[in-house]
């Protein structure tokens, strides 16, 4: 069965990210699934102006996912779906997009079939590439991969020994 191939490359931090700040829901071109997530109210503010203003509710959407920030944002676990639904949709092919943070983890999350929980435990650095190759059901994650020439196949001959991996490919 013919495989996807998406490389989710993280930008570099922009003004507001290096201040700390919660994203807008950053689009994601040709992709809208993988677009930022939805802080609501939050969106714009630091992470200390929040716990300042309403400590209560960051408390819970840091230790429940289902819990979506105030003013329409959107709670970790819908973050995990959406992407898992795009990731689910996509056809045979190479991808490359480029995408929040956040998104990668939630990426990472529903493709390796992960405690919801474990998006807090996972770092994505900025300027740097994820890939996932596979299908709904069955994804790889490649780790440790530069941020290379734009054709770059994460599926290549420098992947993983198959023999490395358990279960049928």
């Amino acid at each position: 069965m013919p495989a996807v191939r998406l490389r989710l490359v993280t930008p570099p931090l922009d003004r507001a990210a290096r201040q700390g700040r919660f994203g807008h829901g950053e689009p994601c071109p040709g992709h809208e699934g993988l677009r930022g997530p939805d802080m609501g109210r939050w969106a714009g503010r630091t992470l200390d102006e929040v716990a300042a203003e309403d400590p209560d509710a960051l408390r819970q959407w840091l230790t429940d996912p289902s819990y979506a920030p105030p003013g329409g944002g959107e709670s970790v676990a819908a973050l995990i779906a959406r992407t898992g639904a795009h990731l689910a949709g996509l056809a045979p092919g190479t991808y490359r997009a480029r995408v929040e943070q956040a998104v990668v983890r939630a990426a990472v999350v529903y493709a390796l079939d992960l405690p919801t929980a474990a998006f807090w435990r996972l770092d994505v650095r900025p300027e740097t590439v994820t890939a996932l190759t596979g299908r709904s059901g069955r994804w790889n994650l490649l780790v440790g991969q530069p941020d290379g020439p734009e054709g770059a196949d994460p599926g290549d001959a420098s992947g993983p020994d198959p023999a490395t991996r358990s279960g049928p490919n």
